[in-house]
């Protein structure tokens, strides 16, 4: 009686994982087209290329991103042009983040804009190195040209490719 149970129980929570990641996939349709309608028609072309503040040299920045978190190479985040830092929020430390739909190469993805810069004339955006393996996955590329940068009204997107 008691193995039945258990069984029973176990083919509940079963039931239950599955519905919950069917409904995660029904979302990411809805979200990818949620990103479009979000999208601010003020979309800026540029050059985009690879930042991390660890590598050394004096053209790197520091541990602390300009919105005072740590930054980090594994998550979805970029810095966006210090001239462009109105235009996507203002980029203040302590304030909550805000977030761009990011397109090169035929992909999309959804960056928290975190950080300002680039160091480097021509670029409009630094990627940190797990958005630029989206576009770049071996890193030989550098720079990317054509990268079409949207900032996106809200504050709560969930960073990463879109579609």
């Amino acid at each position: 009686m008691l193995f039945r149970s258990s069984a029973a129980i176990c083919g509940a929570l079963v039931a239950f994982a599955v519905s919950v990641a069917v409904a995660r996939c029904e979302t990411r349709g809805v979200h990818s087209n949620a990103v479009v309608d979000a999208a601010s028609g003020d979309a800026v072309v540029g050059a985009a290329s690879m930042y991390n503040p660890f590598k050394p040299g004096k053209e790197e920045g520091g541990p602390s991103t300009a919105s005072g978190e740590r930054y980090d190479p594994s998550v979805w985040a970029a810095a966006i042009k210090t001239s462009l830092r109105r235009k996507f929020g203002g980029v203040q430390f302590g304030a909550r983040p805000k977030y761009a739909l990011v397109e090169a190469i035929g992909k999309k993805v959804i960056v928290k804009i975190n950080d300002v810069g680039p160091l480097r004339p021509g670029r409009i955006i630094d990627f940190n190195e797990r958005t630029m393996r989206h576009f770049d996955p071996s890193l030989e590329l550098g720079v990317i040209d054509d990268v079409r940068v949207s900032p996106l009204s809200g504050d709560y997107w969930t960073p990463g490719p879109v579609g």
